[in-house]
């Protein structure tokens, strides 16, 4: 029997890798073919299965929901998250507001159930971390004006996610009333307050408990925390994913933090891959063509949601276009924590459809998202200035596709000195000039990149101030050089003369 055991997990975890390794070659995320290796080696195939749905391979799907959150906790940015204000929060908040709340209309549109609605709010309402920040990396953004507001959602939405799972739990677990509905969620919370409290207060206790200098014994000690904490979470009515997120979010303030992370890892992407596997299994390929045009309604109200949330973002943080188009587009990739919620809604007993819908939904976003977020330059050219807010817009067909983090630089509008006869420096050596620009920081006139002396740029390489405009009477615009960001004043507007 063991051996069997052993055989069937040998074969199923090298034919995911394998197929994982050929998607990586065509840029798509490793979701989808763990799930697809799963559906394949899954019972409900025409031949016979590798993957059962036995005690073993559920047992194994847990521990990668409670290490996937467990690592989630461990590298949570909450200093970065209290310290970043109520902008980044209200960002979180605008992608929530219009997914979640899409989800939750589309779910009671389809008429599945009011606790089914609130599983397809979630499943539509929360990104995936891992698709998002992978594509972040294979499309070189990680240096992008966007990029820091786009992670900021991203674990904004982490945060949210805690608190959903929370009330969801004992919507889907069957409470029997209002009054029992209330008592799970205030149980849940408390469980949750214990913990953030444990984060505030313990933290020095648990990296006591943890530290150790022997890396194989630092390995076993957090591991077997994390599913404990999962484990006594799951006793009291509380998701053992939310139990694993908030331990590691304790452990996350201790000493032992950057030490757990590297050490949980690889683990976590092991029996996170063992997890999508599993969940694919469970995927009846029969109920997939019943769920093809919910599916498809999902993945198009879920394209424009992100779409118009990217393009209000943008707004707020006086982006350009391509940012506005990156933003909506780079968040579109759905995966573990919608597959998380599935789980849960199969094993609350709820709709049996769930699982198929969330598969194929997760399925066409993680092949959509890395070609849609490739191509964002070409949405952005669609993007009228109007609907972009502030007196300056980042000029469409000009830009890189960061925006220009440099305009807090900007000390003086107005050229310093004389300059109504030509270039001051130009004039004292007897030179001739064509265009005359003016530093933003300091004011300082010089010629422009077309003239013989070139005094603008070379003021910008003797001092470092990176941003000058034009103080030509036919041109309004301004330029970084840092960012080589071309700016222009919106054609609604009056020049600033």
């Amino acid at each position: 029997m063991h051996a069997e055991t052993l055989l069937t997990l040998g074969v199923a975890a090298l034919a995911a890798g394998l197929l994982a390794r050929l998607g990586r070659r065509i840029g798509l995320p490793t979701v989808p073919f763990f799930m697809g290796t799963g559906i394949l080696l899954g019972p409900h195939m025409p031949w016979p299965p590798v993957v059962h749905e036995t005690e073993t391979w559920q047992l194994l799907s847990a521990v990668g929901i409670v290490l996937l959150l467990f690592h989630l906790g461990v590298e949570f940015p909450l200093q970065q998250v209290l310290s970043s204000g109520r902008r980044l929060l209200l960002a979180g908040a605008t992608y929530i507001a219009a997914n979640v709340s899409g989800g939750l209309l589309y779910g009671f549109l389809l008429g599945w159930g009011a606790a089914e609605a609130m599983v397809v709010a979630g499943i539509m309402g929360i990104s995936s971390s891992a698709i998002v920040t992978k594509l972040l990396v294979e499309l070189r953004r990680l240096a992008n004006a966007e990029t820091p507001v786009l992670l900021g959602v991203i674990v904004v939405e982490d945060i949210f996610l805690a608190v959903y799972l929370a009330v969801l739990q004992p919507v889907v677990g069957g409470a029997g009333g209002p009054l029992e509905i209330f008592v799970q969620i205030a149980t849940s919370f408390g469980f949750l307050l214990v913990l953030l409290v444990l984060a505030r207060f313990g933290a020095r206790l648990v990296g006591a408990l943890l530290n150790t200098e022997d890396d194989e014994l630092l390995t076993v000690a957090f591991f077997g925390l994390a599913v404990l904490v999962a484990g006594a979470s799951e006793m009291v009515g509380v998701s053992d994913a939310i139990g694993a997120l908030m331990i590691g979010l304790v452990v996350s303030q201790t000493v032992v933090r950057e030490r757990v992370e590297q050490q949980a890892l690889p683990l976590r992407d092991l029996f996170a891959a063992l997890f999508f596997l599993v969940f694919g299994a469970s995927v009846q390929l029969g109920g997939l063509g019943t769920v093809a045009l919910p599916v498809l309604g999902a993945v198009l109200l879920t394209v424009a949601l992100n779409l118009l949330a990217g393009l209000l973002v943008a707004r707020m943080y006086r982006l350009n276009q391509r940012a506005a188009a990156n933003l909506g587009l780079t968040l579109l990739g759905r995966g573990e924590f919608a597959l998380i919620l599935a789980t849960m809604a199969a094993t609350a007993g709820l709709d049996e459809r769930i699982g198929s819908f969330t598969a194929l939904y997760v399925l066409v976003l993680a092949v959509l998202s890395p070609l849609l977020a490739s191509a964002s330059r070409r949405l952005a050219r669609f993007i009228p200035d109007r609907v972009m807010s502030g007196s300056w817009a980042y000029v469409q067909h000009e830009t890189m596709s960061s925006g220009c983090p440099h305009l807090g630089e900007v000390a003086q509008v107005e050229p310093a000195g004389r300059y109504e006869d030509g270039c001051p420096e130009c004039l004292a050596v007897g030179d001739t000039w064509v265009h005359l620009r003016s530093c933003l920081v300091c004011g300082q006139v010089g010629c422009c990149n077309d003239s013989k002396n070139k005094h603008g740029t070379a003021h910008f390489e003797e001092t470092g101030h990176p941003m000058l405009r034009t103080i030509e009477p036919t041109e309004d615009w301004w330029y970084c050089y840092l960012d080589e960001v071309l700016l222009q004043r919106r054609s609604d507007e009056q020049p600033s003369r």
